[in-house]
């Protein structure tokens, strides 16, 4: 599947991290590892308060509360080593690498978690000059977080968007947004008022009526159904068939707008593992 000129479809596939990409809150690790106690306590009080922008609780949490301001670069790095990962990362950004016949993505990680944390979490499978998340300036004699200089978060991310379509030359409508809660809204709903794609990785009530598709899945690598499904156009057998290339196989698929897939691996090895074309 080809463009009218032969110029393969490039499309930009952004995904939030927590709770996305991972199963863990990225503050309740950093918590854990500063042995410090209420996270999810002042996260309600900070939203009750409207002090901070959804999803931007942690930098401010980091930058003004006491029991977080003693964060150093280390901490983060140890927080990022913690975070469960959802399974085959590897093989989606394989796949996303590889691309298709006539289509090929470009995967950027935006998310509102602290950047040091994500990118160490995801280290040795996503660049971590793809990695976008809150940046901070640290002190030089202390190493401690001296300015926030840009959280992702809200507007945040949908000003990263438009940043990386710009960068990679993407228009909009190939634009591909995948996340998980209520920070997501605004982007989400910004990428498709210009005619792109979003997946939402849970039932939060805010995107239910938003999120063009919704997969349920512990694996990473399910977000693919419904981009195979509706944008590629592969039909269901060319994407069983795909996922048997990466050594998955796919359990149970119940095709609905909500998608509730389970991933398993293929009893015996697949040689290859080249994905197959849609037709």
């Amino acid at each position: 599947m080809t463009t009218t000129y032969g110029v393969p479809r490039h499309y930009l596939l952004a995904s939030d991290f927590d709770q996305t990409l991972s199963f863990n809150d990225s503050g309740l690790v950093l918590s854990e590892v500063l042995g410090v106690a209420g996270f999810e306590e002042k996260v309600r009080g900070l939203a009750r308060s409207n002090l901070v922008q959804q999803g931007g609780e942690l930098a401010y949490l980091i930058r003004h509360d006491p029991e977080y301001r003693g964060v150093r670069r280390e901490h983060l790095a140890e927080a990022g080593r913690r975070v469960g990962l959802k399974r085959d990362i590897p093989a989606l950004v394989e796949f996303l690498e590889r691309g298709l016949e006539g289509h090929r993505f470009s995967l950027r990680v935006i998310s509102a978690a602290p950047r040091e944390l994500v990118q160490s979490a995801l280290a040795g499978i996503v660049p971590p000059e793809h990695v976008y998340g809150t940046e901070f300036d640290y002190d030089l004699e202390t190493g401690e977080v001296r300015t926030i200089r840009r959280v992702p978060a809200g507007y945040g991310k949908v000003a990263v968007i438009e940043e990386l379509e710009e960068e990679l030359e993407i228009a909009p409508d190939r634009t591909i947004y995948v996340g998980d809660g209520s920070s997501d809204v605004h982007v989400m709903l910004h990428v498709n008022n210009r005619d792109g794609f979003t997946i939402a990785v849970s039932e939060n009530r805010h995107l239910a009526t938003i999120a063009k598709r919704i997969v349920l899945s512990d694996d990473a690598f399910s977000i693919l159904v419904p981009v195979l499904d509706q944008i590629v156009g592969c039909r269901t057998g060319e994407i069983r068939a795909l996922f048997e290339s990466y050594r998955l196989t796919l359990k149970g698929w119940e095709r609905e707008r909500t998608e509730r897939v389970t991933v398993g691996e293929v009893a015996s090895p697949v040689e290859g593992r080249r994905a197959p074309v849609a037709g």
